[in-house]
């Protein structure tokens, strides 16, 4: 019996997941032979044999994918006009809500190992672990998830095992990295490690491409579905392209050793331990057993993009997207409290305010303690008197543990029991001072 071909418009597709759920819908109708649908021009192409195809049928088809028959409407438009998409994420705004407030009732935001100045390697990997969901799941976990989401959507015709394997590879280049380069570090010590405001930026600019990528996933803005794509540096990082099923294996990897570099607040306690060793072996040991920690939860994310199908995907991809534009925006504050830069907003001078230090012999001694964070993280001090801060350490190998100044050049890395910092205010304002990621922080208040 001879085939004919038939063409119909349909609205609302973005990308190879629309195409493959139509198709899939499509090809249930008895009389069609082969389907063939295509986002970008927003043409859907019908292969059937008998005298006439069912319109009513293929609409139903279409209809019950989630999406219409007609022509699409132009990309000018700077919202989504479907409703299913606002239908999408608004479920999957609930769902990241509800996560939130469990997490925060059992207090997974707040996980955080005490331990004294030489921890064993079983502490590490426990650090490590949780890391692995916290701190590094903010930064590292954040882009992944981004990126394999992304391409995941993309490349909804790859199997789990392509999908997933590169996550083998980011893991396996990640632990290799920290292994060689911990043991560098606890023989040369602290000189490779970046200047505040450099950290800052580069978790600032790790955050915009995060942000971006999350505004792609939640497709609600029509504009970004096809106009924004990832710098080529950033693309040949991570090894992805377009026209591939599954990430370069090589670029996973070489991505994955890059991440040393990137300032986790548990990864710089965890290299400060290893300077501290003055070892190539037991840095190696420390770094190495550290990074082995954070793979389950890392590999988590890999698993989760993997697996993920049909129309549940669509869901899974909105929830995912606002997961990165939180994390992006938590990353990009962040970035801006290490780089030092201060809003007149920020902290108002207060020029009655009580003070917080102790003035003698011409000195002003402040009081804090560092544990889970800073203790208290505001603090009013004179201007013109030296200040002597002297800082408990209740736990020297956590987020918190390695305070800066970054107005005045000040960065220090705490050692169990009392630290001492010393500086002269020169100006009334505000001086902010905040952990190596930026995500702990205070400020002190100067006045006349």
């Amino acid at each position: 019996m001879e085939t004919k071909k038939e063409l119909f418009l349909i609205q609302g597709m973005h990308c190879r997941s629309c195409e493959l759920m139509i198709e899939e819908h499509i090809s249930k109708i008895s009389s069609v032979q082969r389907v063939q649908v295509n986002h970008k021009r927003g043409i859907g192409e019908v292969h059937y044999t008998g005298h006439k195809l069912s319109y009513s049928e293929v609409e139903k088809a279409v209809r019950n994918s989630g999406y219409t028959l007609g022509a699409a409407r132009q990309k000018k438009l700077f919202f989504s006009h479907n409703p299913l998409d606002y239908i999408e994420l608004g479920f999957a705004a609930g769902v990241l809500l509800l996560i939130a407030m469990w997490l925060k009732i059992f207090g997974v935001f707040d996980l955080n190992y005490s331990f004294g100045s030489s921890p064993g390697l079983i502490v590490v990997a426990l650090v490590g672990l949780t890391a692995g969901i916290s701190t590094c799941m903010a930064l590292v976990g954040g882009i992944v998830l981004a990126i394999s989401t992304r391409h995941a959507e993309l490349h909804p015709e790859a199997t789990p095992s392509q999908k997933f394997k590169p996550h083998l590879f980011f893991n396996a280049g990640r632990i290799i990295s920290y292994t060689v380069l911990g043991g560098a570090i606890g023989l040369v010590g602290s000189a490779f490690r970046l200047s505040n405001t450099v950290l800052g930026i580069l978790i600032i600019v790790v955050g915009i491409v995060m942000f971006l990528l999350g505004l792609k996933l939640i497709e609600i803005f029509p504009h970004l579905s096809g106009g924004f794509t990832l710098p080529k540096f950033i693309s040949r990082l991570f090894g992805t392209k377009q026209e591939s099923k599954e990430y370069s294996h090589r670029g996973a990897f070489l991505s994955g050793m890059t991440t040393f570099f990137l300032p986790c607040g548990f990864t710089q306690a965890m290299q400060l331990y290893a300077v501290s060793t003055g070892s190539f072996i037991q840095g190696s040991l420390i770094m190495g057993i550290f990074a082995l920690g954070t793979m389950p939860g890392l590999l988590g994310i890999g698993g989760l993009t993997s697996v993920m199908k049909g129309w549940f995907s669509r869901y899974f991809f909105k929830f995912a997207g606002l997961v990165v534009i939180v994390l992006a925006l938590f990353n990009i504050s962040n970035g801006y409290n290490l780089t030092g830069v201060t809003v007149g907003f920020a902290a108002q001078e207060q020029q009655d305010s009580r003070l917080d230090s102790k003035i003698e012999n011409g000195v002003q001694t402040v009081e804090m303690t560092q544990a889970n964070g800073y203790r208290p993280n505001n603090l009013t001090i004179k201007k013109g008197v030296p200040v002597k801060w002297v800082i408990t350490s209740t736990n020297p190998y956590n987020c918190s543990s390695y305070i800066t100044l970054p107005n005045l050049g000040i960065a220090r890395a705490l050692r169990q029991g009392k630290n001492v910092i010393e500086f002269t205010p020169e100006k009334t304002g505000t001086i902010k001072f905040t952990c190596s990621m930026g995500m702990y922080r205070g400020y002190f208040n100067v006045i006349n």
